[in-house]
């Protein structure tokens, strides 16, 4: 990879732990410039960090960090991050749809409120970071700065098992994957990047911990930051329209040994993402 982060600017939903923090955190070790837009101005019992704190690790990690306190289902909080983000670092280069919400319950017994909140962090949350971006990215493509939107969100598959297994959760998440799949062509002929990265395994996160299996759930997973080194495989990169997987990606760029991420005791025994068939 000839590319760096060096001096491109990141605007993040969420980020303020989690994969989203380490994806920061490793764009600011090439000195990029990273605006986080999420809720947490406040420490919360059940999760570890805030936006503040983030912004300190991403400053101490050499990046220039923005913490910006504001909720990305309001039209009004992310237009005024978009225009804070823009202001302060010259314009914006990448996107990156990290919020999401997540609810497994079936359809029959899940909250109407647990629905809306899905469509509206996951769905709706990435098509109006994205939408409301798309002016400073084409002055970044033009600007040859490689303008990228990146999505964590799965590969669309219409197998009906994944709908009928959690299919509330799967309309939200395949709504980003769709955000995806129309801007990579809309956007083509702009000169922008838009992808979707999606995890093979479980990752160890506060959404596993408390909702997903707690530590035996952790102890099948990998760290966030095998999907932070595939994003910055992906952010460096020229590909665009793609839905990719982070140990493809990482293998893609040579990286044969994937221990370190690893906090199962072998490849065996980590839990597979709940959207892929198979390791």
């Amino acid at each position: 990879m000839s590319e760096t982060l060096a001096g491109r600017t990141m605007i993040m939903s969420g980020g303020s732990r989690g994969i989203g923090l380490a994806i920061a955190l490793r764009a600011a070790r090439d000195g990029a410039n990273v605006a986080l837009l999420a809720k947490t101005a406040e420490p919360h019992p059940q999760l570890p960090g805030t936006i503040y704190t983030a912004a300190a690790e991403i400053e101490a990690a050499g990046g220039h960090a923005l913490p910006i306190v504001g909720d990305v289902r309001s039209d009004e909080s992310v237009a005024e991050a978009v225009r804070r983000t823009a202001e302060e670092f010259g314009g914006i280069d990448i996107v990156l749809n990290n919020a999401s919400a997540i609810d497994l319950t079936p359809t029959a017994e899940i909250a109407i409120k647990r629905y809306d909140l899905m469509q509206d962090v996951n769905a709706r949350g990435t098509f109006l970071l994205s939408k409301l971006c798309i002016p400073w990215l084409r002055k970044s493509a033009a600007e040859d700065h490689q303008a990228h939107i990146l999505t964590l969100s799965p590969p669309l598959n219409l197998d009906p098992r994944w709908a009928g297994a959690h299919l509330a959760y799967t309309m939200a998440k395949y709504g980003m994957s769709l955000t995806t799949l129309g801007l990579a062509e809309e956007l083509r002929a702009d000169g922008i990047s838009v992808n979707s990265l999606w995890t093979r395994t479980l990752i160890a996160t506060a959404a596993v911990q408390n909702l997903l299996g707690g530590p035996e759930a952790i102890s099948r997973s990998r760290s966030p930051e095998i999907v932070a080194d595939a994003a910055y495989v992906v952010l460096t990169g020229r590909r665009t329209g793609e839905f990719l997987i982070d140990d493809e990606v990482l293998a893609g760029a040579g990286v044969t040994d994937f221990s370190q991420y690893r906090l199962a005791a072998s490849e065996e025994d980590l839990a597979q993402d709940i959207f892929l068939d198979s390791l």
